[in-house]
């Protein structure tokens, strides 16, 4: 149920970095905001454009206060977390699943700051359960030990059902708290509608790092990104990790499926957005996570994440598809795939009607065909991205033997491969040479992809490798 008086006066709400907003000027621009999810132009009034102080939204009043529901709503803008009341960490019991790992969870320990209400530790069926029980007795940590080894959703679950705090966090025992990453969390459930909330994952920097780990660092599955967003399925962040998490109890009833020892997260992030709570991700609170060091270890858990995918599927095939294109964008892909004489100048009709269109839709918004070949030219990125996905992540194995045959699907996939990595080498930076970080990321599709078709092939399903087809608003 949405409160009337949040959020509160003082609350800054700033656009996120996906969100445009035309400039303003003596004409009355300044008042059309693009974004969101799924993505919109929006036209607000001038008494709110006049609140908006460039891209940050302090609530004062009730202008303002719509505004910033708005702006939070659409996921054009979210919540600064430094402008949130503080919220007593007396309120917040830790829960720790573990199977041995007693050094890793005596660092953790240590790093779980003073004042939360309890930490409890879930012993998921060691092998050595004497090692784990003396390390939560030093630290003063309450212990749960299960009988056998149930997974980390049923650990979770016994260890939220001893859980007598309104919030909980949940953390993995490979992970390092910084100092005010849960502060930061817990105050984001100030607000109402909000059940649950992840930081960034980073890595756990060592003195000596193996080009995995620097890898990792700086593309790993569990790092969202550096931008805050609202959580939902088919957005641009449309998942968080367990790694970290600090939920709402009440939100969460039973908790994580057990069935589930991959994709568990997933699944109940989906669950909870599908029964109407807000889900939020917030990249100033940050947690540091141990990544898989040697190449086998590393490839086995890539190939673990896909996997999920099949249980997934059947708990959520709407969303589970590995793209969700609308009609204009797979006509774009298959003029692209053909690579013929005509290939181009199709495509380009192809992405000139689809801004056409686009233009009739917002017949309110200034400079409306600017804006149309703008959001045109967008989409035509983002549907190469999401193909040349296709071809070298989710799809691996059918390109390979399609390139077998195929001189044009040979072509198509290399561009593929090598044009991701370019672009997410320039993006991202990384500590690593571009020769090592083109092998680690295609080796990452390799071993991710080869888990989704294992999983979908022994499930007899093919919800997670099939595209689905997005018309009108979806």
């Amino acid at each position: 149920m949405t409160d009337p008086t949040f959020p509160p006066d003082g609350t800054v709400v700033r656009l996120n970095t996906h969100t445009r907003r035309s400039r303003p000027t003596s004409s009355g621009a300044g008042r059309v905001l693009v974004g969101g999810a799924p993505i919109r132009v929006s036209r607000i009034s001038a008494a709110a454009a006049e609140r908006l102080d460039g891209r940050d939204l302090t609530v004062e009043d009730e202008t303002s206060r719509a505004l910033a529901r708005y702006l939070h709503a659409t996921g054009m803008g979210e919540l600064v977390a430094a402008s949130l009341p503080d919220v007593s960490r007396a309120l917040l019991t830790v829960v720790i699943p573990v199977r041995d790992r007693p050094s890793q969870l005596a660092r953790l320990l240590a790093s779980v700051p003073e004042g939360v209400a309890e930490v409890v530790v879930v012993d998921d069926g060691s092998l050595h359960p004497p090692d784990v029980a003396g390390v939560a007795a030093t630290h003063g940590a309450r212990l749960v030990a299960l009988p056998e080894n149930l997974g980390p959703a049923a650990a979770r679950n016994a260890g939220l059902a001893v859980v007598q705090t309104p919030f909980v966090a949940f953390v993995d025992s490979d992970v390092v708290l910084d100092e005010s990453a849960l502060d930061t969390l817990l105050r984001h459930l100030v607000d109402p509608e909000v059940a649950l909330v992840a930081p960034a994952v980073r890595g756990l920097r060592r003195e000596h790092e193996s080009w995995l780990e620097r890898y990792e660092d700086a593309r790993s599955s569990l790092d969202l990104g550096p931008d805050a967003s609202t959580v939902r399925p088919r957005s641009r962040v449309s998942w968080v990790s367990s790694t970290c998490l600090v939920a709402r109890v009440s939100a969460l009833g039973k908790g994580f499926d057990a069935e589930l020892r991959v994709g568990e997260d997933v699944d109940l992030v989906w669950r909870l957005v599908g029964a109407g709570h807000r889900v939020t991700y917030d990249p100033t609170a940050i947690v540091r996570h141990e990544h898989r060091a040697t190449l086998g270890a590393w490839m086995r858990r890539k190939f673990d994440y896909g996997t999920g995918a099949y249980g997934l599927g059947v708990r959520h095939p709407r969303d589970i598809a590995p793209v969700a294109l609308p009609p204009w964008s797979i006509a774009l892909l298959a003029t692209t795939l053909a690579q013929r004489r005509w290939s181009l100048p199709v495509g380009v009709g192809i992405v000139a009607v689809f801004a056409a269109r686009i233009a009739r839709s917002i017949p309110h918004v200034p400079h409306r065909r600017r804006l149309a070949a703008l959001l045109a030219a967008q989409g035509t990125v983002t549907t190469l991205v999401q193909g040349s996905a296709l071809l070298v992540r989710h799809w691996w194995p059918l390109t390979i033997v399609l390139a077998l045959f195929s001189r044009r699907v040979r072509r198509a996939a290399l561009v593929a491969a090598l044009a991701d990595a370019a672009i997410e080498y320039v993006r991202l930076r990384p500590r690593l040479d571009p020769v090592r970080f083109t092998l680690a990321r295609r080796l990452d599709d390799i071993a991710y992809g080869a888990g989704v078709w294992w999983s979908s092939l022994r499930g007899r399903s093919a919800a997670a490798l099939r595209p689905r087809v997005v018309r009108g608003g979806e």
